[in-house]
């Protein structure tokens, strides 16, 4: 799969090196009396594939939405490929792919037809063959969208997005809803649009899948960037390689009180945090710290009810900041 999205533009288009793909500046958006962007500075090189991350909310698909020309800014400026939509607007759209959120096709017509439409939208671009084939809808190519599966569906709305050969990519939120192969057949299409050199700004509410996919993220809140690095440097800034989370079911004295000063005294415990009473312990060496916070708590006279552990990740990275989940509504 990856092999074969690599051929949809063996000459591309690029922008002089030192200028990046996209460029915002003291960006600002306001609805009434709701900030959905206050003041974003962003820059994306060429060939980056960059995550925006962020609950419903956080000021992402507004950020799209400005970036792509869907939405005026109140404030600020955006450059894409050294161009601005005052001045470059058209331009820009034969230069530029978008997915959006949800894209509703008319049920009656033909893969082949709705990619024929989008095809004649520009000037140059791929085959309509080829985009069917990296969508891997062959075999759906003479099928009427009303009858395609969700990730069927999806995949066509990719294969439109790339008919013009762009340069800049926008996938926003591209996965949701769709079932865990769907949703990795995606990836593989996205990871051969990187390895093809293509710039992509991502939005996600899926780790896993900005972990896989991102050579940067940057986490968004309440319409600011709260965080902003490689995936492996805000993992790295949770302050240890793991998370233990446990809770207790009782005290023998009745009150389930942890002495949480114990534990983070444990060599190799970083941090505690409590949510919804289950104890999140961030390590670093789990083989080590784990029996000591076991035998701690027992010291305590406390029973675990629950004990996990799992890999630091941007989630946890997330809550360590804004003390929520990155999926919290």
């Amino acid at each position: 799969m990856n092999a074969a999205v690599t051929q949809i533009s063996p000459t591309p288009r690029p922008a002089p090196d030192s200028a990046p793909s996209l460029r915002l500046r003291g960006l600002r958006k306001a609805y009434a009396d709701v900030v959905a962007v206050d003041g974003l500075d962003l820059e994306v090189a060429r060939g980056e594939c960059f995550g925006l991350l962020g609950p419903n909310g956080a000021g992402k698909t507004t950020t799209i939405e400005i970036c792509e020309g869907l939405t005026a800014p109140d404030a600020g400026s955006v450059e894409l490929l050294g161009l601005t939509w005052q001045t470059g607007a058209k331009e820009l759209r034969q230069r530029i792919g978008i997915q959006l959120q949800e894209t509703q096709f008319p049920e009656k017509l033909k893969v082949v037809e709705v990619l024929r439409l989008f095809r004649s939208f520009f000037r140059r671009g791929i085959a309509m063959e080829e985009a069917i084939r990296i969508a891997q809808l062959e075999e759906k190519r003479n099928a009427r969208v009303g009858s395609l599966s969700g990730g069927q569906k999806q995949r066509l709305a990719m294969a439109c997005a790339l008919v013009s050969d762009p340069e800049l990519l926008f996938l926003d939120e591209p996965t949701t809803g769709l079932d865990p192969q769907a949703r990795r057949h995606l990836w593989d299409l996205v990871d051969g649009l990187k390895q093809a050199g293509r710039t992509i700004i991502l939005t996600t509410h899926y780790m896993e899948e900005a972990e896989r996919l991102c050579d940067r993220v940057a986490i968004l809140d309440h319409g600011k960037i709260i965080a902003l690095g490689t995936p492996q440097q805000l993992i790295a800034s949770v302050g240890g390689e793991h998370i233990v989370e446990f809770a207790v079911s009782g005290h023998v004295s009745g009150d389930g009180h942890v002495d949480t000063g114990a534990l983070t005294a444990i060599p190799g415990v970083q941090s505690h945090r409590v949510d919804a009473s289950i104890h999140q312990l961030s390590v670093s060496e789990l083989h080590i710290a784990v029996p000591r916070i076991i035998a701690a708590l027992g010291e305590q006279g406390l029973h675990l009810s629950e004990l996990r552990t799992h890999s630091a990740s941007l989630d946890d990275v997330f809550v360590r900041l804004t003390g929520r989940n990155l999926r919290d509504e």
